[in-house]
């Protein structure tokens, strides 16, 4: 099912958390901290459905639904994206933990037509959502802490430490953190991630819109998995 912007709008919320939900979502999950702007949170909801993000969190100080402005930019969208407010990013990330866990017990119940596994995740209190993971980052044999060490946390952020987006290998279940339009992820944040990836900028201005910076390397990571 494909929907335009109206009905979008015009969808109802029962019905969004009904059938919209059975769409098959990917591993990946958005960190939001600390997005100032009501607008840019709209277009990472916009963006999050786009690839079908299994969750989106939005964490610290920042707005969330049903805030006018978001509904508007999302065009409706945060009714079927799968989202939850945390007071930090280090809450968000135990809970994607706590989630991933769950994919990898349950990572044999069902497969789909294009050899994908199929999981149910009811765990996260949305009924019928389901995510998909590709065969390789299957293994039976791993333990849960061994599975946990592999749940790539991945800061896009200006950083020392960080190196361009395209030469950072990623993985399966995968966290993008995405921080505030001014100072960026904070430092306690950035100190929890595995990674820290970076596009670089070639003119004078010294960074993206966080939208923007979220779908280049968004596509760039669905384009490798």
């Amino acid at each position: 099912m494909k929907l335009n912007a109206q009905q979008l709008r015009d969808l109802e919320e029962k019905k969004a958390q009904g059938e919209i939900r059975e769409i098959k979502r990917h591993p990946i999950f958005f960190i939001l901290e600390n997005i100032y702007d009501t607008y840019n949170i709209g277009g990472l909801f916009r963006l999050a459905d786009a690839i079908a993000v299994a969750k989106i969190y939005l964490c610290g100080e920042m707005e969330i639904p049903p805030n006018h402005r978001i509904k508007k930019a999302s065009i409706g969208t945060y009714k079927v994206v799968d989202w939850e407010y945390k007071k930090s990013v280090k809450e968000a990330i135990d809970d994607i933990l706590k989630s991933t866990q769950y994919l990898i017990r349950h990572s044999g119940e069902e497969r789909s037509d294009d050899s994908r596994i199929v999981v149910k995740n009811n765990d996260s209190g949305q009924a019928g959502m389901t995510m998909q993971i590709p065969k390789q980052v299957r293994n039976d044999n791993k333990t849960m802490e061994q599975f946990n060490n592999e749940t790539m946390i991945v800061a896009v952020e200006q950083h020392v430490k960080a190196i361009p987006y395209t030469k950072a290998s990623y993985s399966l279940p995968l966290a993008l953190v995405f921080g505030n339009e001014s100072y960026g992820v904070t430092p306690e944040t950035l100190k929890k991630v595995d990674q820290i990836v970076e596009i670089p900028m070639f003119g004078i201005n010294k960074s993206l819109n966080v939208i923007v910076s979220a779908a280049i390397v968004s596509y760039w990571v669905m384009g490798k998995l």
